[in-house]
């Protein structure tokens, strides 16, 4: 796989972090969960940045470069821009116009911006890298009617992008890379959130690749290198690899926590702005707005019209696709059916099945200790590390491979999720009996 065809799957799962969250169902200006927009990645104008509000001006990644002799390291920052979308009706802005029986609103739009740069790590080495970048302020006017105009107003943006290369200690030889990710606009302050973030870089992330070497995982690093993963800040983005799990030539640092090697789903048909929920789902809802609810999403913004549009017209394959989906599934018993029924299994019982850790037999009703390794599993199970949890079953999978469920003991839903059988799931490795 080339670093093209692999930068490419990396813009790919960016877009997806570009909208996550940008219009959620039902997809309609007025619905109160979008009132309040711009979650993932937001970095303020520094005026207005401060811990009180939980709003900042920047952010910072740092994983492990394994450079070869005259490499280039490529950076990509991309987000998104507010774009005011103001309804002037002849007489005045109003919030919302028909005009020849479609509708107009008042809405801030999103507009996509992209910048490279690309520097020799042996420069990257010597000292940090200022790279400053820049976006102009425009107004653009579309008339709809005889007295109907839209006007689109962006306002100036200026960043940062700030670049360091450390040698690591020891014999392994590698690099630590910082990058350092600041938003420099101006703000006229008028202390509204809403004001400031026409000022902000929005689901900002930075895809790093490299030309001559590779990046080490951060989730699952070689032994020698987990010193140097430990030591490593990030603040509000986090290092993930593209087309490789272990080592790649190129790394996305996302505003929303990733698993190594993301991908976008070949089954899904477009986007529907909530990258991490069920395709399947979101599209049978939308399917069941009223013909006026349909009406106000198209009106709201031209992605939702479009959104609209695609499920209005989606064909009952995809919907089929949609539904279910396997990735890989072998025969364990030889015979042609490559399914096993856990259930019809008289030898499986996960309430008293049992497997032994450290030399324990650990049960259902056992109380561990976990240890995500984060290898393949949810980057989220990092936060549980050292919690104490109650074993609630021992389960096998179709291919062979132990699993243990637990609730959290410090978790007060946990009786409730344990009598509707949501548990969390770990390797035998993952847990230490207490």
């Amino acid at each position: 796989m080339t670093v093209t065809s692999v930068f490419d799957r990396a813009r790919a799962v960016g877009d997806a972090v570009l909208y996550e969250g940008y219009l959620l169902y039902p997809y309609r200006a007025s619905a109160r969960k979008n009132r309040v927009r711009w979650q993932w990645g937001v970095l303020m104008p520094p005026s207005y940045a401060s811990e009180d509000r939980g709003e900042y001006a920047s952010a910072r990644t740092e994983c492990l470069l394994e450079p070869r002799s005259r490499a280039g390291v490529h950076f990509t920052v991309r987000f998104l821009q507010a774009q005011e979308r103001l309804v002037h009706d002849g007489h005045g802005f109003v919030d919302a116009v028909t005009v020849r029986g479609r509708d107009y609103t008042t809405w801030d739009e999103a507009v996509e911006h992209e910048v490279t740069f690309v520097v020799p790590a042996a420069e990257l080495l010597a000292q940090p890298v200022r790279l400053p970048f820049s976006v102009p302020a425009t107004e653009k006017r579309e008339c709809v009617g005889e007295h109907c105009t839209l006007v689109r107003r962006s306002r100036e943006l200026t960043g940062e992008l700030t670049a360091r290369l450390d040698a690591l200690d020891g014999p392994f030889g590698g690099a630590r890379l910082r990058v350092d990710l600041l938003n420099t606009s101006r703000w006229p302050s008028d202390g509204t959130r809403e004001s400031a973030l026409r000022h902000a870089l929005l689901a900002a992330h930075v895809i790093l690749a490299v030309d001559a070497g590779h990046f080490l995982s951060m989730l699952d690093p070689p032994e020698w290198a987990k010193p140097a993963v430990a030591a490593c800040v990030n603040e509000r983005v986090w290092p993930v690899l593209i087309g490789g799990s272990t080592r790649s030539g190129v790394v996305l640092a996302s505003p929303i926590i990733l698993y190594d090697d993301p991908a976008i789903a070949p089954e899904s048909p477009g986007e529907l702005f909530d990258g991490t929920e069920i395709d399947e789902i979101l599209t049978l809802r939308t399917m069941t707005l009223t013909d006026e609810e349909r009406r106000e999403a198209r009106a709201t913004d031209p992605r939702a019209a479009a959104l609209v549009d695609r499920v209005d017209e989606v064909p009952p394959e995809v919907l089929e696709r949609l539904h279910g989906t396997i990735r890989n599934l072998r025969s364990t018993t030889g015979s042609a059916e490559p399914w096993w029924d856990p259930g019809a299994d008289a030898s499986v019982s996960p309430e008293t099945d049992a497997v032994v850790v450290a030399g324990v037999r650990v049960a259902a009703g056992s109380r561990v200790r976990l240890h995500p390794n984060l290898h393949g599993a949810d980057a989220q199970d990092m936060f549980l590390t050292g919690r104490v949890a109650t074993v609630r079953a021992v389960l096998s999978d179709v291919d062979g491979t132990t699993h243990v469920a637990v609730t959290l003991d410090d978790d007060p839903g946990a009786d409730l999720q344990n009598a509707h059988g949501r548990f969390r799931y770990f390797s035998p490795d993952e847990v230490e009996p207490t």
